[in-house]
């Protein structure tokens, strides 16, 4: 069966539409807000992440082009590259920052990273869920993201988020924006990277197909 939206994953096994739906457009309606309700229903997504310890070391800095102009210009200029071009259409900006010592002994946490990972992946297909996009960035000077939101030495920034309503990709500014926008996602074959047993032995697939 084809997919209904070209970035609608054809996956090889059965998954949550929400899984399928999601991905990562650049593309924002520049004119429309992004509504409270809907914004606090993704942090709240974030915060049921599971975490080492329950630490939840993940800290978020929202930068809203309609509420806080200021600062969402200051962190829309910690872009690099090519993001500065589209992500100024996104009605807010999110900077994710990770708390890398832990509150119990001082000592490093070894799993913030991972656990950040997972509260952002919750907050992600939550917003699928509601009709809300998300495309996350690395591609930022993080000395001024740490300014421009004041994240304390003791914390690290790793990611910023455009987040919005999905918008017309006719209007990016570049032509191969543009034409990603309408290419089919695509993944590495489960035998490429779960193995069983052992590393390098491929993971045998069910009886009968999926």
């Amino acid at each position: 069966m084809v997919p209904p939206h070209p970035k609608h994953a054809p996956a090889d096994h059965e998954i949550l539409d929400v899984i399928r739906e999601r991905w990562s457009p650049r593309a924002f309606d520049a004119s429309r807000a992004l509504d409270r309700r809907e914004l606090h229903r993704l942090f709240e997504a974030a915060r049921w992440a599971p975490s080492s310890s329950n630490e939840q070391p993940w800290r978020f800095v929202v930068a809203d082009r309609h509420r806080t102009p200021e600062a969402f210009a200051a962190l829309h200029g910690a872009l690099t590259g090519s993001n500065q071009t589209w992500a100024s259409s996104a009605p807010v900006l999110i900077l994710v920052a990770v708390k890398l010592l832990l509150a119990r002994t001082g000592s490093v946490n070894r799993s913030a990273w991972y656990d950040t990972g997972q509260a952002v992946g919750f907050l992600t297909l939550q917003a699928t869920a509601i009709g809300v996009a998300i495309r996350q960035m690395e591609g930022f000077d993080h000395d001024r993201a740490r300014e421009a939101c004041g994240v304390p030495d003791s914390f690290e920034p790793g990611v910023i988020m455009a987040v919005g309503y999905p918008g017309d990709p006719a209007l990016l500014v570049r032509e191969h924006h543009r034409v990603a926008e309408q290419q089919p996602r695509s993944r590495q074959p489960i035998e490429e990277f779960v193995f069983e047993g052992r590393w390098g032995s491929t993971l045998q697939r069910p009886e009968g197909g999926q």
